[in-house]
């Protein structure tokens, strides 16, 4: 039975690939500072230990554990917090990672999986959907951070044992979601009409984005897992031969998605519009016919299907 360092684990999205590893026979550890993982997200039969990445005594667990894969979940998630603070960005997506990684390098963990964001990296396309070899110009410190991983990744895969496959995800939605990150706007929203409070949008509500469900994510994380020695015997000149889009190829404005939820809460109020926030981008979806082709795999859930399986979670 191989044995898998989930970093992050107690989070939104992390718990439920800790779920599709025990489901699949893995022996699961999993590391979480919970600074915004929740106890109540962790699956019993993981064995759990609360430490921050960027924490040097990391090393120890590694020593100890001797793991065969590393998925790696664990960041700082929130653009807005990036913009206000790179510096303290920087030191948990870009050194957290670096503390990884050098750490796998010594306790020879040679299989990484990293998470990305197709959300970000991208910045504004002029094109869409956007394919992992489009240009990449992030327009936050938090998209320059998942790239500049993406490097040193293709670094130490040349220079060293390490195999890898980034995974960029669109906007991840579904139960145990948090209001963070880009999806956040589901939980928001979905917590607000259950209450009978209207919801703010900010701008004109017409902004894009590639709602992704969990479930979903979960599933390309046990594909990624499956493929990933094989996948790396290849040669490649680029991070993006490594990296795979995780989204529906489709653009649901914010409009869109408070329209659905209106109807599946039974939600009678009006929204608020506010002022559109600086830095964000406006539109941004994702091409996914690698992760087709190469891990063979696509979005099952429609959004409308996901969308009522997150609100009965609530």
């Amino acid at each position: 039975m191989r044995k898998v360092l989930v970093t992050g684990g107690a989070g939104f999205i992390g718990s439920h690939i800790v779920d599709g590893y025990l489901r699949k026979g893995w022996r699961v550890v999993v590391v979480d500072n919970l600074s915004s993982g929740k106890r109540e997200n962790l699956n019993k039969k993981a064995k759990f230990y609360q430490i921050d990445i960027t924490d040097k005594r990391l090393a120890e667990i590694f020593a100890q554990e001797k793991f065969d894969l590393v998925n790696h979940h664990a960041a700082q998630i929130d653009v807005r917090i990036s913009v206000k603070n790179p510096l303290f960005d920087a030191q948990v997506n870009i050194l957290g990672t670096l503390n990884l990684l050098e750490n796998c390098l010594k306790y020879e963990a040679n299989n990484f999986i990293f998470v990305s964001s197709g959300g970000v990296v991208y910045g504004e396309p002029e094109k869409l959907p956007a394919g992992e070899y489009y240009p990449k110009n992030p327009l936050s410190p938090y998209g320059v951070a998942k790239h500049t991983i993406e490097h040193y990744l293709y670094y130490y895969r040349k220079t060293s044992a390490l195999r890898y496959l980034a995974l960029r995800y669109a906007n991840v939605y579904g139960p145990r979601q948090d209001p963070y990150g880009e999806a956040g706007v589901i939980s928001i929203f979905t917590g607000k009409m259950l209450t009978g409070k209207s919801p703010t949008i900010f701008g004109d509500g017409e902004q894009l984005r590639d709602y992704i469900y969990v479930g979903d994510v979960a599933d390309i994380n046990m594909l990624a897992s499956q493929r990933i020695e094989e996948l790396n015997k290849r040669k490649i000149s680029s991070p993006d031969d490594l990296a795979y889009n995780v989204g529906t190829e489709k653009g649901s404005s914010v409009n869109t998605l408070y329209k659905l939820l209106t109807k599946i809460t039974d939600f009678q109020g009006e929204p608020i519009y506010a002022p559109e926030r600086k830095g964000e981008i406006r539109k941004i979806y994702l091409d996914t016919s690698k992760a087709k082709k190469e891990l063979g795999w696509q979005a099952k859930f429609e959004l409308k299907e996901g969308l009522k399986k997150t609100v009965s979670c609530f």
